[in-house]
């Protein structure tokens, strides 16, 4: 353990992501980039009886490439993409772990719900076959830090763990807090994300009581259910996945001669005190987040250039987003283009922000902003600017937002790194 020093520089050195669009940086990127969408019909459960069909689902993925099949099975989806994307970005990042430095390498990686699926397999064989048939690993591997532990034990790394459950905001408060731990001398370097497998019919079902999810435009595909920021949006459709980032020392990183995709320069989080549901008016907790992201460490309101916001799709949340970028950055609003990436993959849930952290990174990285897509009517409520193309522009910093039922806010601010 070192001593705080916060003004130690935080940087992202390797990326994993498993997706709707895309299960590594690359294929992700070149997706956000085409505006490729991973909505489609769900095939995970029947949806005959319900109204709602569509869902962001995972393809062609294979747990068996990143863990062995004697251990996965054990567990579920959830704990499966966090093992892929935590092995992916160590992988991406070249950072080895070794005796000398695992106890300096902490996992700080969450989710919103779990293994929620496994409690409900369980649930339905305790009841049709009786108790001895019911798992005697699924509490241990359903419980919502089964990532952060299982990534722990699959890579070595023994410094700090830790698992934060804060709803839609888990993954971004994961990534603002590994950063946050790397800059008190915890450790040098943290494994950081979060994963969702949220498809279940259950979960489907409570979220469509909660009239929360979005239908497509009528006499068109499933694709056009998530329409961030549209005059004709109408509620969010769900996704699964995950992201993870390697967090590290700027100065250890550069001495390995790692990759640097970006510097992490600005974390915020607020409590919006307000409802479980219903966001605060005004979008006011949302901005609080913002606005302290910001002066965390003096980033120049005017000097971001893109935002990739939580964007749901949602009527009352895009609106009172909206109103909270508006409130935190001013007259520099108009000025900053918005990426709404679950346009493409859907609200991944505990697990929006890790991968639109990600996603944040890249555009930094490559220097553009993806497009938003079925972004067709403006909303006159919704008065930001929307990017429907990709665009290539300079980006000095970009913000990426996600906000959690129970009134969770938080924002993280990613800078260019250019050797200085």
């Amino acid at each position: 353990m070192r001593k705080p020093d916060y003004n130690r520089r935080v940087v992202v050195t390797g990326l994993g992501v498993v997706s709707p669009i895309g299960n590594d940086k690359d294929a992700v990127w070149a997706s956000l980039t085409a505006g490729h969408s991973g909505i489609g019909a769900i095939t995970h459960f029947d949806t005959t009886p319900y109204e709602h069909k569509a869902g962001g689902e995972v393809h062609d993925f294979d747990i068996t490439q990143w863990w062995n099949f004697k251990d996965a099975r054990r567990t579920e989806s959830t704990v499966h993409f966090a093992v892929a994307s935590a092995q992916m970005a160590l992988r991406d990042s070249g950072l080895e772990i070794t005796d000398e430095n695992r106890y300096d390498i902490g996992v700080i990686y969450g989710s919103g719900g779990g293994g929620q699926g496994l409690f409900i397999a369980n649930q339905e064989t305790w009841h049709t076959k009786g108790v001895r048939a019911v798992s005697p690993f699924f509490i241990a591997n359903g419980l919502v830090d089964a990532a952060s532990g299982t990534i722990a034990i699959e890579t070595g790394a023994k410094g700090f763990n830790y698992c934060p459950v804060s709803a839609c905001s888990t993954g971004t408060q994961a990534i603002g807090e590994a950063a946050e731990i790397i800059r008190r001398g915890d450790c040098t370097a943290v494994i950081c994300g979060a994963a969702e497998s949220p498809l279940l019919e259950l979960v489907h079902i409570g979220f469509t009581n909660m009239r929360g999810l979005g239908s497509p435009v009528p006499g068109q595909s499933l694709s056009t259910v998530s329409r961030p920021f549209d005059r004709t949006r109408d509620g969010f459709v769900l996704g699964e996945g995950a992201g993870a980032m390697i967090l590290e020392d700027l100065e250890l990183a550069k001495a390995r001669g790692a990759t640097i995709y970006a510097e992490i320069v600005g974390y915020g989080a607020s409590a919006d005190g307000f409802d479980m549901i219903a966001p605060a008016p005004h979008g006011e907790g949302a901005a609080r987040a913002m606005k302290n992201s910001l002066e965390r460490r003096g980033v120049p309101a005017d000097e971001v250039d893109m935002l990739n916001p939580h964007g749901t799709s949602t009527p009352m949340g895009d609106k009172c987003e909206s109103e909270a970028i508006w409130t935190a950055f001013g007259d520099n609003t108009p000025n900053i283009l918005i990426s709404a990436t679950k346009s493409m993959t859907g609200h991944m849930m505990g697990a929006a922000g890790a991968f639109e952290g990600v996603a944040t990174v890249l555009s930094v990285y490559h220097q553009a902003v993806p497009g938003t897509i079925n972004y067709v009517e403006p909303d006159p409520e919704c008065n930001i600017n929307i990017a429907t193309e990709t665009v290539q522009k300079p980006i000095r910093y970009a913000m990426s937002n996600n906000i959690g039922l129970g009134g969770h806010n938080s924002a993280v601010i990613f800078k260019r790194y250019t050797g200085d």
